[in-house]
């Protein structure tokens, strides 16, 4: 059995809590209320203040090789944010931000749309310049 990480966070910062990572082979599935009565973290705290994100077995494996960690919940889209390690200074802090795999996937997308605009301007350069070729051999004849 599979078992995706639960994020617990604070509903009013989006500032993560507790964050219960991924369990695999023989392992059960615990309630919200199991987890407030087993975690330190959760049980100090009132659990109306408390907000879950339960993602699925593996997700943001590529971001988490890389070394980020889920620090806060952007609390309008209720993505994680993360915060990596600068490759410079490992120990500068960090703002968390959207996940990269996210952001690489944002970035194909507008590389491809992209590419289709440029496609299209092309071949109406092309259209207009034979237009003004025959117009100019219409012109002197």
């Amino acid at each position: 059995m599979h078992i995706g990480m639960k994020i617990y966070y604070d509903l009013h910062t989006g500032n993560v809590i507790l964050n219960t990572g991924e369990r695999s082979g023989d392992v059960v599935q615990t309630t919200r209320e199991q987890d407030f009565e087993v975690y330190s973290s959760l049980a100090e705290r009132i659990p109306e203040t408390v907000g879950m994100l339960e993602l699925d077995y593996g997700a943001y494996a590529a971001d988490r090789a890389e070394g980020g960690m889920i620090t806060r919940i952007d609390l309008e889209t209720m993505e994680p944010l993360f915060t990596y390690p600068d490759p410079v200074d490992p120990e500068a802090p960090q703002e968390p931000r959207p996940a990269l795999s996210k952001q690489v996937e944002a970035l194909e997308q507008e590389t491809l749309l992209l590419k289709a605009q440029s496609g299209a301007l092309s071949e109406r350069a092309d259209f207009v310049e034979d237009v003004i070729a025959e117009m100019a051999v219409q012109v002197y004849e």
